[in-house]
């Protein structure tokens, strides 16, 4: 399989980036010009479409070292740079709510250097719509006067193009990145995760064409588990007290989703800054390198307390997006749509609540959970816009 099979229902941008691929490597080797390629690109794209997957496969295309047909797949450009351990790629993947003006001076200072391997120099930054005012200064100078082996990939959703200032993007080669269908999604993860066909179909009817999800789904119970409970929310509230438990609930899901994906991984940075600054070590000093760990340590926890923040927000949201299906399928019940449903197995209590609700009942329950995203996007605090949103769901 070459790097271009990991982008899932994106033939028009396999076919750009491939294109640019092989121009890149014209370039490097004296035998074409750069018609095609370009020093910066923005991959932009709905949530789950696939834009640091596709930034990746660029870079790998970019590193690959077999002559005619870059993104082979196979050869050691290629299989270090899907890994992200090629000496060439850095991989920016923001673990706090913002990427600091700091942090950019220095990745910006790194990319200046030549290649180790020859080729480029390629710099992929995931979420650049988390860019702070000042970070997006620092990169905007290094895009405008960009060193002549180095490539900038930049990822930002669609939804949010705002989020990306004018100056960069317009710097930038735009590739968009669309929503995958359900059927491209279920083949990728038979053929990629070995996950058997039933499964397969139905993670990718009910992941809204989020290629991530759909492989959670499909191989998590615990995940689908959760979702299960966030979608019987709507139905079970039926008293007041019923809205602190839901609340009680979404919020505390978000938390277990949050420690299992970093829990194991903060103790084991801990473990290993404590080694690196001589914990456990009986030679001369290291009583004194104990000591000074203290303040390293400390703004360790401060990084991982930031990006624990960060994960319960995007799981909480992850929820919310899951409500808003939820009512949007009522809504099309209401109507007597033949469209997909975005939630096919929960159909019965979709329809349930079409017959009890009224379509203006419904609008406002959708409002509300939008709302409810919004208020979280702008630092509210997740518990008071969850209990606020579920007491308007209640309410109707």
């Amino acid at each position: 399989m070459t790097v271009w099979s990991q982008l899932v229902g994106q033939s028009d941008a396999v076919e750009v980036l491939s294109t640019a691929s092989r121009a890149a490597a014209a370039l490097v080797d004296g035998t074409g010009s750069a018609a095609g390629m370009t020093h910066a690109w923005l991959f932009t794209g709905p949530p789950g479409s696939g834009r640091s997957v596709a930034a990746r496969a660029f870079a790998a295309g970019l590193q690959c070292t077999t002559p005619g047909d870059p993104g082979c797949g196979e050869c050691q450009g290629c299989h270090t740079s899907m890994s992200g351990t090629h000496a060439d790629v850095r991989m920016v993947v923001p673990e706090g709510l913002s990427i600091s003006v700091a942090e950019m001076r220095a990745l910006v200072q790194t990319s200046a250097r030549r290649p180790t391997g020859g080729r480029w120099q390629v710099v992929v930054i995931t979420d650049a719509d988390r860019l702070t005012e000042g970070a997006a200064n620092a990169l905007l100078k290094a895009v405008e006067e960009p060193p002549e082996r180095t490539v900038f990939l930049l990822c930002a959703p669609s939804d949010h193009p705002d989020d990306v200032s004018v100056t960069i993007r317009s710097r930038c080669r735009v590739v968009a990145l669309r929503t995958p269908g359900p059927a491209a999604i279920a083949e990728v993860l038979r053929l990629r995760d070995r996950v058997d066909l039933d499964t397969a179909t139905w993670a990718a009817s009910v992941c809204g064409g989020h290629v991530g999800r759909a492989r959670r789904l499909a191989t998590d119970p615990a995940a689908r588990e959760r979702r299960d409970k966030v979608l019987r929310i709507p139905i079970n509230l039926r008293r007041l007290s019923d809205v602190f438990a839901a609340s009680d609930d979404l919020v505390t899901a978000a938390e277990t989703d949050a420690s299992e994906l970093s829990g194991t991984r903060d103790e084991a940075e801990k473990d290993a800054l404590r080694t690196a600054m001589g914990a456990g070590g009986t030679g001369k000093g290291t009583a004194s390198a104990t000591r000074g760990s203290a303040g390293a340590i400390k703004e360790l926890e401060r990084r991982q307390k930031s990006r624990a923040t960060r994960t319960q927000r995007d799981a909480l949201d992850l929820a919310l997006v899951d409500l808003a299906g939820f009512y949007r399928d009522v809504l099309v019940t209401t109507a007597g749509s033949t469209a997909a449903l975005n939630h096919p197995d929960h159909a019965q209590s979709s329809g349930q609540a079409a017959q009890r609700w009224t379509p203006e009942s419904t609008l406002r329950r959708l409002e509300a959970v939008l709302g409810c995203r919004e208020a979280i996007e702008q630092n509210v605090k997740p518990r008071i816009a969850i209990e606020a949103m579920v007491t308007q769901l209640y309410m109707g």
